[in-house]
Protein backbone atom coordinates (compact mmCIF):
# COMPACT_ATOMS: atom_id res chain seq x y z
CA UNK A 1 0.00 0.00 0.00
CA UNK A 2 1.35 3.42 -0.89
CA UNK A 3 2.41 5.92 1.73
CA UNK A 4 -0.05 8.46 0.35
CA UNK A 5 -2.98 6.06 0.80
CA UNK A 6 -1.86 5.25 4.34
CA UNK A 7 -1.73 8.97 5.18
CA UNK A 8 -5.24 9.45 3.82
CA UNK A 9 -6.53 6.49 5.83
CA UNK A 10 -4.81 7.77 8.97
CA UNK A 11 -6.50 11.13 8.52
CA UNK A 12 -9.88 9.54 7.86
CA UNK A 13 -9.51 7.23 10.87
CA UNK A 14 -8.59 10.22 13.07
CA UNK A 15 -11.71 12.14 12.06
CA UNK A 16 -14.03 9.13 12.19
CA UNK A 17 -12.79 7.79 15.53
CA UNK A 18 -13.31 11.17 17.19
CA UNK A 19 -16.79 11.44 15.70
CA UNK A 20 -17.77 7.95 16.89
CA UNK A 21 -16.40 8.51 20.39
CA UNK A 22 -18.15 11.85 20.83
CA UNK A 23 -21.47 11.02 19.17
CA UNK A 24 -22.12 7.29 19.47
CA UNK A 25 -20.34 6.05 22.59
CA UNK A 26 -22.57 6.51 25.63
CA UNK A 27 -20.09 5.76 28.40
CA UNK A 28 -20.59 7.84 31.57
CA UNK A 29 -16.81 7.90 32.10
CA UNK A 30 -16.36 10.08 29.01
CA UNK A 31 -16.61 13.29 30.98
CA UNK A 32 -13.46 15.14 29.98
CA UNK A 33 -12.59 16.93 26.78
CA UNK A 34 -10.24 14.95 24.53
CA UNK A 35 -8.85 14.90 21.04
CA UNK A 36 -7.42 12.30 18.72
CA UNK A 37 -4.07 13.85 17.88
CA UNK A 38 -2.70 11.24 15.49
CA UNK A 39 -3.32 7.81 14.01
CA UNK A 40 -0.52 5.59 12.72
CA UNK A 41 -1.56 2.48 10.77
CA UNK A 42 0.89 -0.22 9.85
CA UNK A 43 1.30 -1.02 6.15
CA UNK A 44 -0.88 -4.13 6.28
CA UNK A 45 -3.73 -2.36 8.15
CA UNK A 46 -3.56 -4.92 10.96
CA UNK A 47 -2.99 -2.49 13.83
CA UNK A 48 -3.16 1.23 14.34
CA UNK A 49 -1.83 3.38 17.15
CA UNK A 50 -4.31 6.07 18.10
CA UNK A 51 -2.84 8.92 20.14
CA UNK A 52 -5.32 10.54 22.51
CA UNK A 53 -4.85 13.76 24.44
CA UNK A 54 -7.21 14.26 27.39
CA UNK A 55 -7.58 17.80 28.70
CA UNK A 56 -8.37 17.77 32.40
CA UNK A 57 -7.04 19.17 35.64
CA UNK A 58 -8.34 16.10 37.48
CA UNK A 59 -6.00 13.14 36.87
CA UNK A 60 -8.59 10.57 38.00
CA UNK A 61 -11.22 11.86 35.55
CA UNK A 62 -8.66 12.01 32.75
CA UNK A 63 -7.64 8.40 33.43
CA UNK A 64 -11.30 7.31 33.54
CA UNK A 65 -11.95 9.03 30.21
CA UNK A 66 -8.94 7.30 28.63
CA UNK A 67 -10.08 3.92 30.01
CA UNK A 68 -13.55 4.49 28.54
CA UNK A 69 -11.97 5.24 25.17
CA UNK A 70 -9.84 2.08 25.36
CA UNK A 71 -12.89 0.01 26.32
CA UNK A 72 -14.76 1.35 23.28
CA UNK A 73 -12.08 0.15 20.82
CA UNK A 74 -14.14 -2.84 19.65
CA UNK A 75 -17.24 -0.72 19.15
CA UNK A 76 -15.23 1.87 17.21
CA UNK A 77 -13.74 -0.82 14.99
CA UNK A 78 -17.10 -2.45 14.23
CA UNK A 79 -18.73 0.92 13.52
CA UNK A 80 -15.92 1.85 11.14
CA UNK A 81 -16.13 -1.50 9.36
CA UNK A 82 -19.78 -0.77 8.56
CA UNK A 83 -19.21 2.78 7.35
CA UNK A 84 -15.85 2.66 5.54
CA UNK A 85 -15.33 0.86 2.26
CA UNK A 86 -12.05 -0.89 3.00
CA UNK A 87 -11.28 -4.60 3.22
CA UNK A 88 -10.07 -4.64 6.82
CA UNK A 89 -10.27 -2.16 9.66
CA UNK A 90 -7.20 -2.36 11.92
CA UNK A 91 -7.25 -3.14 15.61
CA UNK A 92 -6.89 0.13 17.47
CA UNK A 93 -4.46 0.66 20.32
CA UNK A 94 -5.27 3.87 22.19
CA UNK A 95 -2.19 5.57 23.63
CA UNK A 96 -1.91 8.69 25.77
CA UNK A 97 -0.32 11.51 23.78
CA UNK A 98 2.17 13.21 26.07
CA UNK A 99 3.58 15.62 23.50
CA UNK A 100 1.70 18.57 25.02
CA UNK A 101 3.15 17.92 28.49
CA UNK A 102 6.59 17.44 26.98
CA UNK A 103 6.43 20.72 25.06
CA UNK A 104 5.22 22.51 28.20
CA UNK A 105 8.17 21.08 30.15
CA UNK A 106 10.59 22.29 27.46
CA UNK A 107 8.98 25.75 27.50
CA UNK A 108 9.30 25.89 31.29
CA UNK A 109 12.99 24.94 31.09
CA UNK A 110 13.62 27.56 28.40
CA UNK A 111 11.81 30.20 30.45
CA UNK A 112 13.93 29.31 33.48
CA UNK A 113 17.11 29.62 31.41
CA UNK A 114 16.01 33.01 30.03
CA UNK A 115 15.38 34.29 33.57
CA UNK A 116 18.98 33.48 34.53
Amino acid sequence: MGANRTEKLNSEFQRSIYEILTRKVKDPRLTEMFSITQVECDKELQTAKVYVSVYSADKAKADATLEAIKDAAGFVRSTLSKSMHIRTVPKFEFITDTSMQYSQKINDILSEINKK
